[in-house]
């Protein structure tokens, strides 16, 4: 009796370690993250704290607010219920493609333009914000467009971005200097070591916001609409955002929150970024 026993007993024991050793060696990347989103209770999410009107650090109560978190949470909310819990993960241009690969968050929602390239990393969701490239100048600047970069004339952009090889395209003989994030690059603006600065409309209407001695120039001269990255294999996931982000647009909460960070800003319409 004893030997049959150990017969079938000894395999099983060697299936569930192998199903165990197997389970240890999935990486939280490549778990389910609406699975585990679910069980906890939260979704985690990676934002800048550096962009004013998208996600920036406020030092009086140590959260980081703008567009980007208000969505994180509205999205989070439409996925787990009211008390679902939206948990933020301070990123930069740089470290959030490694940081969403590696695991460490379960998605990115900070002004990422959605590209051919980026396509093949991760998974976008629809668009959220439609944005575009544009040129961050001080007012009375002799530039007034992308053509009025030339040899000469310096114009920052952020490492990580995809803004350096759109300058060079746009304005090859001009100079581009690039610096880890948005608060050095306007920094550096300001005090003179740049002509312009390039980025997305959106995050440039933030920056003239916090100065006014600083101006949008020349419209746009790219496309760069924004979406929610997710890691591959993560379909349920991205449905279930992309369905949140189709409701609000519905129910009038994505107006109200355009409204409600971009509202005051001179010449932002709601209509070129739904």
């Amino acid at each position: 009796m004893r030997k049959r026993i150990m017969k079938w007993l000894l395999p099983m024991l060697l299936v569930l370690l192998t199903v165990g050793l197997s389970s240890c060696g999935k990486n939280l990347a490549q778990q389910s993250v609406l699975h585990r989103a679910k069980q906890t209770n939260t979704i985690v999410w990676g934002v800048k704290a550096d962009t004013n009107l998208f996600g920036l650090l406020d030092v009086k109560s140590n959260t980081i607010k703008g567009f980007d978190v208000d969505m994180a949470k509205a999205i989070t909310k439409r996925i787990l219920g009211k008390k679902g819990h939206a948990e933020f993960v301070t990123i930069t241009s740089d470290t959030r493609m490694p940081m969403l690969k590696a695991g460490n968050i379960d998605a990115i929602v900070a002004t990422m333009s959605i590209t051919p390239d980026r396509k093949k990393q991760v998974d976008f969701s629809d668009v959220y914000f439609k944005a575009g490239g544009s040129l961050l100048v001080k007012k009375g600047s002799k530039i007034h467009s992308v053509k009025d970069l030339k040899k000469g004339t310096k114009v920052i952009v952020t490492q990580g971005s995809t803004y350096g090889d759109e300058i060079k395209k746009a304005a090859p003989q001009t100079q581009v200097l690039q610096l880890a994030d948005y608060a050095s690059a306007f920094t550096a603006l300001k005090s003179g070591q740049a002509d312009a600065l390039s980025t997305d409309n959106g995050i440039l209407y933030g920056m003239s916001a916090q100065d006014h001695n600083y101006e949008l120039v020349g419209g746009t001269y790219t496309k760069e609409p924004y979406g929610i990255a997710v890691n591959k294999g993560q379909r349920p996931f991205l449905r279930q955002v992309n369905r949140a982000i189709k409701d609000m647009k519905a129910d009038g909460e994505y107006a109200r929150l355009v409204k409600k960070w971009f509202g005051d800003i001179p010449g932002f319409s709601l209509k070129e970024v739904e």
